[in-house]
C-alpha cells in the first residue's frame, strides 16, 4: 500500500452513494439519487469527483463461483526464505500473473504471505500449489487450510 496516499474526507451523502453501489453497482444515476436523497446533478458530481479521486475504483459483476465451477477455497500460508525489499517485489509481482490467487496479503506473524486461492477441486489446488505457489520466487514453505463453507464473502 501506498503510504503517500491519504484517506479522503468523505461525508455522509459520500458514504451512502458508496454503500449504494456497492450493493448495485450497476445503479442509474437516476436511482443512486433517489437511493441517496440528492437531485440528479449534485449527485453526479459527487459520484465523479469518488472516481477522480480514487475512492470508487471500478466496477465488477459478481460470479457464482459455484455456477462457474470454482468453488473450493483454500488459504495457504507462504513463509519466504528472504524478505529483504527486493525479495518481496519480486514475489509480489509474481503472485499477481497466477488467475487462481484472487487475494494476497503481507501478514505480520510467522509466515509472511495469506493467499485465498480459487480453484475446481482439491486436485487441481494441489496442482497450483505445487507448480504455481511453490515456484514462486523466495518461497521457503507453505501450510494450506481448506475453506470447508463459505459464511460471508464481501463487505466494506
Amino acid at each position: 500500500m501506498d503510504k503517500s496516499v491519504k484517506p479522503v474526507d468523505l461525508d455522509d451523502f459520500d458514504r451512502k452513494i458508496i454503500a449504494a453501489l456497492v450493493k448495485d453497482g450497476r445503479m442509474t444515476v437516476t436511482d443512486l439519487a433517489r437511493t441517496v436523497g440528492l437531485s440528479k446533478t449534485p449527485c453526479q458530481v459527487r459520484l465523479r469527483r469518488l472516481i477522480n479521486g480514487g475512492v470508487i475504483t471500478g466496477f465488477c459483476a459478481t460470479i457464482d463461483p459455484v455456477r462457474l465451477g470454482v468453488d473450493h477455497v483454500a488459504f495457504t500460508e507462504v513463509k519466504l526464505s528472504d524478505t529483504r525489499e527486493k525479495s518481496l517485489e519480486e514475489f509480489n509481482a509474481a503472485v499477481r500473473r497466477i488467475a487462481e490467487v484472487e487475494e494476497c496479503h503481507m501478514i505480520a506473524s510467522s509466515f509472511d504471505y495469506l493467499l485465498k486461492v480459487r480453484t475446481a477441486d482439491i486436485r487441481r489446488y494441489r496442482i497450483v500449489l505445487g507448480e504455481k505457489i511453490s515456484a514462486l520466487p523466495h518461497v521457503e514453505s507453505t501450510s494450506t487450510f481448506v475453506a470447508m463453507e463459505t459464511v460471508k464473502d464481501r463487505g466494506v
